[in-house]
């Protein structure tokens, strides 16, 4: 049974992460969420939702006691764009206390919201981190278990590309295990659409 606890904004690697939803349309065989409760000590299951307010207040409760913090990631237990206008809440909060913000995402949050929502990333979020995963879709759905199947990966490209369009500054990220001629072909896959490429070294726990 997982244990569960209403984290909504935890410390790590000196910047101040918000998990503000345990819902994702992934099921990736490499998550965190499979091997553990949580980050650095925090349960990130959460017992509910937080609303913008809640966050907002565990967000300025960190940044009390950090004040050395550089940049709100937006980043849980679960996918950040299920909770779309928390994010704009928050990343607002964020920037008017002098703070970058990041949203680190599986780029489906366009299928989630059912409309295109690179345009109301802009201006809100500095950095936009997609999890490509993989050099292809059938390796991809492998992988990530995607609820929407192939069609998955052609999407995280796309709203790749329109992140990109929009001048947020764009990464894609794999993990290494994944083999090197594996993130070669995603270094060609970012660089066809307009951003770069981070290969993380891959952590069963944090």
């Amino acid at each position: 049974m997982k244990k569960k606890d209403n984290v909504y904004a935890y410390l790590y690697g000196g910047n101040i992460y918000v998990n503000l939803t345990n819902r994702c349309c992934n099921n990736c065989t490499f998550c965190l969420r499979n091997t553990g409760d949580g980050v650095s000590g925090s349960v990130l299951w959460l017992e509910k939702e937080p609303t913008a307010a809640e966050a907002e207040t565990a967000v300025k409760k960190l940044l009390d006691d950090n004040p050395n913090a550089k940049e709100v990631v937006f980043c849980g237990y679960g996918e950040p764009t299920y909770k779309l206008a928390e994010i704009k809440a928050v990343a607002s909060f964020a920037h008017e206390r002098g703070l970058k913000t990041r949203l680190n995402t599986n780029g489906l949050g366009s299928l989630v919201n059912g409309r295109d929502i690179a345009p109301e990333l802009k201006g809100i979020i500095d950095t936009v981190s997609v999890s490509l995963n993989e050099s292809n879709a059938e390796k991809y759905d492998g992988v990530c278990k995607s609820a929407y199947g192939k069609a998955a990966f052609d999407e995280l490209k796309d709203f790749t590309v329109r992140c990109v369009s929009q001048g947020i500054d764009t990464v894609m990220s794999v993990v290494d295990v994944i083999g090197k001629e594996a993130v070669k072909e995603c270094e060609a896959i970012a660089e066809s659409c307009g951003a770069r490429l981070r290969v993380r070294r891959y952590e069963p726990k944090w």
